[in-house]
């Protein structure tokens, strides 16, 4: 497969010191060049974002802007990465999550797309946050974030780094609770757009990406049979939506655990059962924790669980099965597949730990569909794009995608399909917006 090209007009930065160089896996070119590949492979299902980097190539709005970002390091990331750069952006690049890392990525966008790269898989929580303060010491003028560590991270260093702030976006529910407590105690200082609140994006992302992604990183890790078993879900908001339609379209009985009576109403009306947790726990085969909360699956859970059973977590952060409680309940511990820890309780049940809590459709899993993917970095790109090109027009604070984006994504996306859709007529306009004439 051919190398994708270069960005115009910038040469590619030197391989950064914290690049990826697994000793069982491909190094030095060759690791850069199977990321290449990879990179090929998820552009190749991403027409929106391709559409929009030949834009940018040709006319660089991004041009000299520093952007910083804390994702994934996945291909679809990578091809979101190259759309910046391609636009003229200087962006440097650490980790979301350190079990998320594709390293063959990551070596490739260090070596051949001019990004600098600051992350490898499986690196401890000291690097991670190490890697976080090394993006933030770039000053960065555009934030995008996944989890809002950034975001987070350059108020907690002064005034003077978060002034410089242009403007962010935010991919997860998790970072957008951390904004959203940061506006209420004042001290946010730049607009962030909701990118993970978006129309396209929940519907998406959240709906489709991880609704599958997820089920396939439970199967990847463990090669369980779903169907017959009691799959519980914790949490039906967009994502928990996915994951239960999904489970049970592999013939999984689902149940729905929520604290919104509203979500648990439609999960009742769409034909899952719906109980309290600690009822969930004694008939549970496995469950997913999809909150954005913490501590979601604690100590009494634990303690009503049946010999066997399975604990994921699809949220962002690793907080809301509680490793603490599992850990202090547990006689002993051993690792019976690669993403699979064995805790032992004092009576001799079992209970399977994937992926050690972290997010298990990255951990686990390749994370969403490149087509999925396409749609969500469409609209982080054009976000991005909207900050730079128009400062003035934000005010600090949490602020939702411009319909004008969402509108603009979803259309390309039905172009690259060869789909055509209908438009109103002048007159049906007319009668839509009228309040003086008969309505009939």
């Amino acid at each position: 497969m051919a190398r994708p090209a270069k960005a115009p007009g910038r040469s590619t930065a030197p391989r950064q010191a914290t690049a990826p160089r697994p000793a069982d896996a491909l190094s030095g070119d060759s690791l850069a060049e199977a990321g290449d590949a990879r990179i090929a492979w998820a552009s190749a299902q991403m027409p929106v974002l391709d559409q929009i980097r030949a834009r940018f190539a040709a006319a660089r709005p991004l041009a000299g802007v520093r952007v910083g970002a804390c994702l994934h390091i996945t291909a679809e990331t990578a091809n979101l990465v190259r759309t910046l750069v391609f636009g003229g952006a200087e962006v440097a690049l650490c980790a979301a999550n350190p079990l998320s890392t594709q390293d063959d990525v990551a070596a490739a966008l260090a070596e051949r797309h001019g990004a600098a790269v600051y992350g490898r898989r499986g690196e401890d929580p000291a690097q991670l946050t190490a890697h976080v303060d090394t993006v933030i010491a770039t000053s960065p003028q555009v934030v995008i974030d996944d989890g809002a560590d950034l975001v987070a991270g350059v108020h907690e260093r002064g005034s003077q780094l978060a002034e410089q702030l242009i403007g962010a976006t935010e991919e997860t529910t998790a970072g957008l609770l951390r904004v959203r407590a940061m506006e209420a105690q004042g001290v946010l200082r730049c607009p962030v757009m909701a990118v993970n609140e978006s129309s396209a994006e929940r519907s998406f992302n959240d709906y489709y990406g991880t609704g599958q992604s997820t089920v396939d990183g439970i199967l990847r890790a463990t090669n369980l049979l779903l169907a017959g078993r009691t799959f519980v879900v914790f949490g039906y908001g967009f994502t928990g939506r996915g994951i239960a339609l999904r489970a049970r379209g592999a013939g999984a009985s689902v149940v729905v655990c929520e604290v919104d009576p509203l979500r648990a109403l439609e999960a009742r009306m769409a034909g899952y059962e719906v109980m309290p947790s600690l009822a969930a726990a004694a008939v549970g085969d496995v469950f997913v924790t999809v909150t954005g909360g913490r501590d979601v699956i604690g100590a009494e859970h634990f303690q009503r669980m049946k010999d066997g059973a399975v604990l994921a977590n699809a949220g962002h952060f690793d907080v809301e099965i509680s490793l603490p409680a599992l850990h202090s309940l547990a006689t002993g511990r051993q690792r019976v597949l690669p993403l699979v820890e064995q805790y032992t309780l004092s009576d001799g049940r079992r209970l399977n730990l994937l992926a050690d809590g972290r997010v298990v459709n990255l951990a686990a899993g390749d994370g969403h569909p490149a087509a999925v993917m396409d749609i969500s970095f469409a609209i982080q790109a054009l976000c991005v794009e909207r900050l730079v090109s128009a400062p003035a027009g934000f005010s600090p604070g949490v602020i939702g995608v411009p319909a004008e984006i969402d509108g603009a994504v979803a259309r390309l996306k039905l172009d690259s399909l060869g789909i055509e859709i209908d438009e109103l007529t002048d007159a049906q306009r007319d009668y839509l917006s009228a309040w003086e004439q008969p309505l009939r």
